[in-house]
């Protein structure tokens, strides 16, 4: 995800964010809402910790840090050496014994331990090969994670998985059985592994990619500290949302998305326990993408909705950019490995997006994921519905709003048998959008009525034309085509079918 590392917009992200696009509305989501109940579950207190490109230059002394509140780093990137094999390099330009003698890189780890801070280790990005991906031995790859983790004694691993490592199955398979493997010898013998995976994300949350690679974790037993969601580089999915409204929409998708990955592999999540493994990355200042721009105010306020949310860490890219741009630096729109393009004045974002993220980057190392009971849907009382209650026969054209497990759902297009809480992975295989809750104080919303007289009362012996128009219980409709003896009392149920349909008082009165 870095600037060095050329980071990009897949096709996919491209592609499915225009593809949905219309699809969603301004803070639209799908199935499990976020403000529904939380559980009771205990979770690590959430943290915070910057990324660390540990070979850009100039080198930054991540030991002495920009904040003595907020010290933790995420070293990165170790990827495969250029000769490929399963020796891991930091960005291919030095062994772990070669950082060790050319940056100093252990004793500046040791120095930053008695700081007070603590660090994880980061594989993968996106410019160069991630070990899976010329590691063939699931063993022998084991072995390597293994080993980066040993050196610099952490017991927290992060994967940022992107472009081959998403899309080469193969890799991916086998880098899900190696983690796997490496976390249940960790728990053999005693000890801890965090797994984190970080993800590109659109608005809309995962990409397919994203969504495979987090359930072949899952199918292969790694239990997931969590998904991080790098919130950055949107390019076309973004359209005209800024980026915080951007970022916020990805991370509820995301949040959504585990849930369902959880729920299909038979663990149920509660809405706490879900958003406590969602983590959030923004780049700060300027963006790869040349018109994205994240702000200090954009920080402040994605902080915000992290903590109303529960979300249980907080990254950025990068620590080594985290200062205002220097005079000699003129373009401020062309990334720099160094600072972060934006006037930042004393403040940092390292301060401003880890306010309040005070808890230590392993406290939640041996955590371990477990199943929670699941909530009994609530029932829905015509007497409190605003809308009618979904019918599993009955036909929905678009617009129309409909309540269903005590939730106001609106059809995006025409729709018949799809349940409005359907745990689907992206909004576009749904044609239901979540509006919100029913709230206290709901009633049934009444039916359009007009004055008798004002339109003929419809009749059964009548022969009715393509736009005549009746009442009936003074509910005025108009005629789609020719019919008799069809009550237009069908059209609610099957609109497609009825060749009647309702009026608005709007329109009756335009006629």
């Amino acid at each position: 995800m870095s600037v060095m590392e050329g980071k990009r917009l897949s096709a996919p992200r491209v592609v499915l964010g225009v593809a949905v696009a219309s699809a969603l509305a301004a803070g639209g989501v799908v199935g499990t809402q976020w403000w529904s109940a939380r559980a009771d579950t205990p979770h690590a207190a959430p943290w915070t910790a910057g990324y660390v490109d540990v070979t850009a230059t100039p080198t930054y002394a991540f030991e002495e840090g920009r904040s003595a509140d907020h010290r933790d780093v995420v070293l990165s990137f170790v990827v495969a050496g250029k000769g490929g094999g399963c020796t891991p390099t930091w960005g291919t330009a030095y062994t772990m014994d070669e950082a060790a003698d050319r940056l100093d890189l252990d004793r500046r780890i040791a120095r930053l331990r008695q700081q007070g801070g603590d660090l994880a280790v980061s594989f993968g990005g996106q410019r160069n090969r991630e070990l899976a991906i010329t590691c063939t031995d699931a063993t022998e790859l084991a072995a390597a994670y293994g080993a980066v983790l040993d050196r610099y004694d952490t017991d927290t691993m992060d994967l940022d998985l992107e472009g081959a490592a998403l899309a080469d199955e193969a890799s991916s398979v086998r880098r899900a059985e190696a983690v796997a493997d490496l976390q249940r010898q960790r728990r053999a013998a005693g000890e801890s592994l965090a797994v984190w995976l970080t993800l590109p994300v659109a608005p809309t949350g995962l990409t397919e990619e994203g969504t495979t690679a987090v359930d072949r974790f899952l199918a292969a037993g790694v239990d997931l500290a969590g998904v991080n969601a790098m919130t950055m580089d949107y390019g076309a999915a973004r359209g005209d949302a800024s980026m915080l409204r951007a970022s916020e929409d990805a991370l509820t998708a995301v949040q959504r998305q585990l849930g369902v990955l959880y729920e299909r592999r038979g663990t149920h999540l509660s809405d706490g326990t879900l958003w406590s493994k969602v983590g959030a990355t923004p780049m700060i200042g300027q963006n790869d993408v040349r018109d994205e721009v994240f702000t200090l105010d954009d920080a402040k306020a994605l902080n915000a909705f992290a903590h109303d949310r529960g979300v249980g860490r907080m990254s950025f890219w990068s620590a080594n950019r985290d200062a205002t741009c220097g005079s000699n630096y003129v373009d401020v729109r062309m990334v720099s490995t160094a600072c972060s393009g934006v006037a930042q004045g004393e403040a940092t974002f390292t301060d401003v997006l880890g306010e309040g993220f005070d808890g230590a980057l392993n406290a939640g190392a041996g955590a371990r994921t477990t199943p929670e009971p699941t909530e009994t849907a609530q029932q829905d009382d015509p007497a409190t519905s605003p809308y009618p209650i979904w019918q599993q026969s009955a036909a929905y054209l678009k617009g129309t709003k409909v309540t269903w497990h005590r939730s106001v759902y609106v059809a995006k297009w025409w729709t018949r048998g799809d349940l409005p809480d359907d745990p689907v992975l992206n909004a576009w295989e749904t044609p239901w959008q979540l509006v919100g809750p029913v709230l206290p104080g709901d009633r049934p919303a009444p039916a359009p009525t007009l004055p008798a007289g004002t339109f003929p009362e419809w009749s059964g012996k009548t022969e009715y034309r393509k736009g005549d128009q009746v009442l009936l219980e003074g509910v005025p409709y108009e005629a789609k085509w020719w019919n008799q003896a069809a009550s237009p009392a069908a059209a609610s149920v099957d609109p497609d079918g009825s060749p009647w349909r309702q009026l608005t008082i709007e329109q009756a009165d335009a006629r």
